[in-house]
């Protein structure tokens, strides 16, 4: 299908207190899981795309070359409004281009969805989310976990190293 990668991974990028395990998420937890444990092909903002290159550019390619968009859900990334131009191309790829599907993390309480823009809240209400719980944290890297396996339902099928 000349894809790459079988999902690309967008999270709130500006450092803070919260976001801090975001990035332990984003940067050991997922890669630990998905790539090593079950296969698949992450691309990751600031590990994937390379210093120098232009950005808007390489997230555009990435995406293109990318079977699936996981977008971690958070406080930040809900209420940001800097920052969101991958999130933006996300969600004009698929709800417009309608040629990618994209997983949506919960990864704490957003609540109402008041505040998410009508395209994210029109996905939700489509989909749902797949929600992360404060009791994923102990074993985090347990493959088999309900939440694991969710994420896992929602990605292409692997091609399994023999």
């Amino acid at each position: 299908d000349g894809k790459i990668y079988d999902a690309y991974v967008i999270y709130p990028k500006n450092p803070t207190s919260e976001a801090n395990f975001v990035e332990y998420f984003v940067y050991q937890i997922m890669p630990d899981i998905l790539e090593k444990k079950c296969g698949y092909t992450l691309c990751i903002y600031g590990r994937d795309i390379y210093p120098g290159e232009d950005a808007a550019r390489a997230i555009e390619t990435r995406m293109q070359k990318s079977r699936r968009l996981i977008m971690l859900l958070t406080h930040q990334l809900v209420n940001s409004k800097e920052d969101a131009y991958d999130q933006h191309i996300a969600l004009y790829n698929t709800l417009i281009q309608n040629d990618t599907k994209v997983i949506l993390l919960e990864m704490e309480t957003i609540g109402t969805y008041g505040k998410l823009q009508e395209s994210l809240k029109f996905i939700i209400k489509q989909q749902g989310t797949i929600k992360w719980k404060e009791e994923h944290t102990v074993h985090p890297q347990s493959p088999n976990s309900k939440f694991w396996k969710q994420v896992r339902y929602h990605m292409p099928l692997t091609r399994r190293p023999s």
